[in-house]
């Protein structure tokens, strides 16, 4: 059995409002009301603004009105900025907008948890992420196509209200994407390894690379392109990305550097890099085997009901996903 394409209808479905328009909020923003789903936002950046209502998207730079109206409308918030600048929009939420559900697209849990907790104790906050990107950002590079068949993980702790789950993982499959529940610490470990640390991997290539001499980057093909691609993302994008993560990144890093100087050892002593190279293979065709399939659904879960969190996050660990 494989995931079947199906998405809620955009009729039935609360009004969203993303604070924040960069790629990933600007996309987000396209695609729910491309679906015809309720949609407005707000970002300080007036250029910003100006681009999406020219094109047709209702956007703001005020954020009072635009959580008033959220607050009126019974909108979901949807939280769409670097992990550093949501200390300074937690406390108008809280004022303007403490009635509505309150998610996010960070690629960090944990770090936002604690910022809501401290900042916006009574608003209601389901955590997201969905893994979808690209190098660019702005407003100019979002794609209402962004988040078609990507993985769009939600918070599922013990404590998570069903209801408010529900409506979270909707935005997710409204946006075309399949939904993996995850406890937060859960998602922060999995991402530092297979998303934080290939940032840095790939920024510590670019400069051995670029280090070379120009004769290194004209020969530079393949390897050196797709190995280096997220390095090009905004070093203020990076960096506020990395260091929120920064417990588990430390883990994964550390374990990397141990691989790191193995290698360095044996292709010194022996002459071999055999061991680092047949385990990168391995693992390469573990995820290709994943990747190269349609999802299998999670089954047998009624959202809400005795252990639902749970047994969603245990077969989300098989690599299922949740389809609605």
């Amino acid at each position: 059995m494989t995931a079947a394409p199906t998405h809620p209808d955009p009729s039935a479905c609360p009004p969203v409002c993303v604070l924040g328009l960069g790629l990933i909020g600007g996309s987000l923003l396209r695609t729910l009301q491309d679906a015809g789903r309720s949609a407005f936002g707000y970002n300080r950046s007036g250029e910003t603004v100006a681009a999406a209502t020219t094109a047709g998207y209702r956007a703001s730079t005020d954020l009072t009105a635009t959580l008033r109206q959220a607050a009126a409308d019974g909108a979901i918030v949807v939280l769409a900025t670097p992990v550093t600048t949501i200390d300074d929009l937690l406390p108008a939420i809280a004022e303007h907008a403490a009635n509505c559900l309150l998610t996010d697209v960070i690629s960090v849990k944990q770090a936002v948890a604690e910022s809501v907790a401290r900042l916006a104790p009574g608003v209601r906050y389901v955590g997201s992420h969905p893994m979808a990107g690209t190098s660019q950002s702005g407003w100019v590079a979002t794609d209402p196509d962004l988040f078609r068949d990507a993985m769009w993980m939600v918070t599922t702790d013990d404590h998570t209200d069903p209801d408010d789950w529900l409506a979270v993982a909707a935005i997710a499959r409204s946006a075309g994407a399949f939904v993996v529940p995850a406890a937060a610490g859960a998602h922060d470990r999995a991402v530092a390894a297979i998303s934080h640390l290939p940032h840095l991997t790939a920024a510590a290539t670019a400069a051995v690379g670029a280090g070379e001499s120009d004769l290194a980057l004209r020969l530079a093909a393949g390897s050196f392109r797709d190995g280096t691609r997220v390095a090009g993302t905004s070093p203020a994008l990076q960096r506020a990305m990395l260091e929120a993560n920064r417990i588990a990144l430390l883990n994964v890093l550390s374990e990397t550097i141990d691989r790191l100087i193995a290698t360095r050892d044996e292709l010194r002593d022996k002459g071999t890099v055999e061991v680092v190279v047949d385990d990168g293979h391995r693992a390469r065709s573990a995820y290709e085997a994943i990747a190269g399939t349609a999802p299998a659904p999670i089954t047998g879960v009624t959202v809400g009901e005795a252990g639902w969190a749970e047994e969603l996050r245990r077969q989300a660990h098989q690599a299922r996903v949740w389809v609605g």
